[in-house]
């Protein structure tokens, strides 16, 4: 697997179309920081760590809004093949949603990274 956070957020997606209460994703310390961004901003329910035969995944817990998916669509910006890279003023294009970006202080939400005025390069949007 060539990009681990494109799989898991289309786990994620997939989940959703078929109304799963939860999805299982391979560990990383990168996925966690990056759904700990998600449940802050009410994306998903929950989520924790287990371990099944001997290998650590993620489980989440999704969460709806009346019968809804509380994500209702994402996109991955930044590829291997091509990285993208903000910087520290640029322009935000909301749609009622967040772009999430990778920082040298960690991974911020596009709102706390023009606040703290920082860039890095451009994981994701979610709306």
């Amino acid at each position: 697997m060539t990009d681990p956070i494109s799989d898991m957020l289309i786990r994620i997606k997939n989940a959703y179309t078929v109304s799963h209460q939860q999805v299982l994703v391979p560990f990383s310390k990168l996925k966690m920081e990056l759904l700990k961004i998600l449940k802050d901003e009410g994306y998903i329910f929950d989520y924790e760590k287990k371990e099944y035969n001997k290998k650590l995944f993620i489980k989440i817990r999704l969460k709806y809004i009346k019968d809804q998916a509380a994500i209702s669509g994402l996109r991955k910006i930044s590829k291997p093949g091509r990285r993208i890279y903000v910087g520290k003023i640029f322009p935000l294009k909301r749609f009622g949603g967040i772009s999430i970006i990778s920082t040298a202080k960690g991974l911020k939400t596009d709102m706390e990274a023009k606040k703290e005025k920082i860039g890095g390069e451009l994981l994701c949007e979610i709306w």
